[in-house]
């Protein structure tokens, strides 16, 4: 994931395009790149799980709490083990930059980029992605998205029903992830429908981290 943007596709079936096209690459060219047969076997199964799994979660008349736990847990097996492939196998002879390229990867960048501690402040802007799923979009309140420093975001979040009450502070936010990315999409559980999500963000750099955004809530769909 040499700009700030992580490789990892954004979407699930941008996700299991990718899946098909590295399982097939681990079919022909394991032998040519010297990556064990044995890790196209274990990843084999895994394309094959998150494609059934997201085919019965998007039909409304097989989609339950359950097919969607299932489909989001087949989804994160597919994501970490993609994870694992590229970092331990093809960032290394003898993989080329157009093989690279073929699987959806950026060659890498070796010329290091300057940058400290974060100081601009952000915050997100919802909207609608699907189901029980908010798309976040990440505004600067100050400083610049140019600036070195701002490497990615840690969104911090919690989910609050109508007759709790809300956060007052970010430091009350109990669920977080860290994204490159200045779209993403949060996926929630089924029973939170209805419900009020809160965000706050915090720009991170290397363990080092910016200061609080302001508070942003959203009915979750």
């Amino acid at each position: 994931m040499a700009t700030n943007k992580d490789w990892f596709p954004k979407t699930r079936d941008e996700q299991l395009s990718m899946g098909f096209i590295w399982n097939t690459a681990l079919v022909n060219q394991s032998t040519t790149w010297n990556i064990p047969t044995n890790v196209q076997a274990a990843f084999s199964p895994l394309v094959s799980a998150a494609e059934s799994t997201l085919s019965i979660a998007k039909d409304e008349s097989s989609r339950t709490p359950v097919a969607t736990a299932q489909c989001r847990e087949a989804f994160k097996a597919l994501e970490e083990k993609m994870r694992d492939i590229k970092k331990r196998y093809f960032y290394v002879p003898p993989l080329t930059e157009a093989d690279l390229i073929s699987l959806g990867l950026k060659p890498h960048d070796n010329i290091p980029t300057p940058s400290g501690t974060p100081t601009a402040q952000v915050t997100v802007e919802t909207f609608l992605s699907g189901r029980h799923e908010l798309g976040i979009k990440i505004i600067y309140v100050t400083g610049t998205v140019t600036d070195p420093a701002n490497k990615g975001y840690r969104i911090w979040y919690t989910v609050v029903a109508p007759s709790v009450t809300p956060p007052t502070n970010p430091k009350e936010l109990h669920e977080s992830f860290y994204t490159k990315r200045k779209k993403d999409v949060i996926e929630f559980d089924f029973d939170d429908s209805g419900k009020t999500a809160w965000f706050a963000v915090q720009i991170e750099n290397e363990g080092k981290k910016g200061p609080w955004g302001p508070m942003v809530q959203a009915l979750i769909p």
